[in-house]
């Protein structure tokens, strides 16, 4: 496996974050920030370095995503991003980059390459912004089974650029009895299924991030050998979409804990929210925002939700509403731009890890 980047030791001994100071206790802690159904991860060890995994929307709306960002990065002490994750070319994971660079230094830019998707915008960003970016930096265009060298936490990258990783984790490797009721979906030929996707470890704390990752990729990762066995915490691909959470994955991987990064009408549609809800030794499903594509029906009890709907109704439906279709015109979704709440996760090295939920001082320890 490739190490993404690896600093000699005296240069390292020269850039450990100022947040070193701060943080005594052995814990890794992840952040997921609520950017209206776009991805920001943030992850913090231990040593203080730190890896950001996505930046949420562009445009009217990157100050409010980026705000909500340096929130985390306030709140876990530090002073610089050390590597910063674009799982794929869409506007609501690479969005806010600009604006965040602006803000704080990053020293580390990983991707799966170039954009596969004839989208001008993108092009412009990755022609012009990013190359400047990432040329006063470091830039790496990650393969499958490259490790990121988050300090004290081990992070392999699963899947990129439309391909996966060949070679099972540690334990990994058994066959994958979802893989004989897998249908596959329709070829993707755009960004989502060039995800770039990782698996991280802390001790025995596990739990894989995989972007947009779509279903028959995952089946092409997931079968016929399951490579990752089983994990702790669960990031939702796709903020809950059924183009992505085949039980392939989910119910193979068995998560403890699934952590959804939906958005109030984007994403937890009923089909995905059903096959995490029947996940072997699932505990808990805690979501970024009620979703009313979800309705009563299909969601979890409002202590593990973040976020509500800013315009509250007399009454919640109980049946979810009906997803808008492709290219219909439905209308904005509903406004969040006031205060946004994150849920963190306080993993320790004996497996043991706590959800905390931001909105409401909520926690619950696994």
């Amino acid at each position: 496996m490739r190490i993404l980047f690896q600093l000699p030791l005296f240069a390292v001994l020269t850039v450990i974050p100022v947040s070193v100071l701060a943080q005594p206790e052995d814990t890794l802690r992840v952040y997921l920030v609520d950017v209206e159904g776009g991805n920001a991860t943030l992850f913090v060890a231990p040593t203080g370095n730190s890896m950001l995994i996505d930046t949420g929307n562009g445009g009217a709306n990157a100050e409010r995503d980026v705000g909500r960002i340096m929130a985390a990065v306030e709140d876990a002490g530090l002073r610089q991003i050390d590597h910063l994750i674009t799982t794929h070319w869409h506007g609501d994971h690479y969005g806010g980059m600009s604006e965040l660079a602006r803000r704080i230094p990053i020293h580390h830019f990983i991707d799966h390459g170039p954009t596969v998707e004839n989208n001008e915008r993108t092009r412009v960003f990755l022609d012009g912004p990013y190359r400047e970016l990432y040329s006063q930096a470091r830039h790496t265009v990650a393969k499958p089974g490259d490790r990121v060298p988050l300090a004290g936490v081990e992070v392999i990258v699963m899947a990129s650029g439309g391909e996966v990783i060949q070679t099972p984790l540690n334990n990994g490797g058994a066959p994958n009895p979802y893989c004989a009721t897998f249908e596959s979906q329709a070829e993707d030929y755009g960004e989502n299924a060039q995800s770039l996707g990782v698996h991280f470890t802390f001790g025995r704390f596990s739990g894989v991030h995989l972007g947009d990752l779509t279903v028959n990729k995952e089946f092409e990762l997931m079968c016929p050998e399951n490579p990752i066995g089983t994990v702790d915490l669960h990031i939702v691909s796709h903020h809950g979409l059924e183009t992505s959470n085949s039980a392939a994955l989910i119910h193979a991987i068995a998560p403890r804990v699934s952590i959804m990064n939906n958005g109030t009408r984007k994403g937890g549609t009923p089909g995905p929210m059903t096959t995490l809800h029947r996940s072997p030794g699932l505990e808990d499903l805690w979501q970024l925002h009620f979703s009313v594509l979800s309705g009563q029906e299909y969601t979890v009890p409002g202590v593990f939700i973040a976020n509500s709907v800013d315009d509250q109704p007399d009454t919640m439906p109980l049946a979810p509403m009906p997803r808008p279709q492709r290219d219909s015109a439905p209308g904005p979704p509903p406004a969040h731009n006031g205060p946004a709440h994150w849920l963190k996760v306080e993993a320790r090295r004996d497996g043991g890890f706590t959800v905390t939920n931001s909105r409401n001082g909520f926690y619950k320890t696994y």
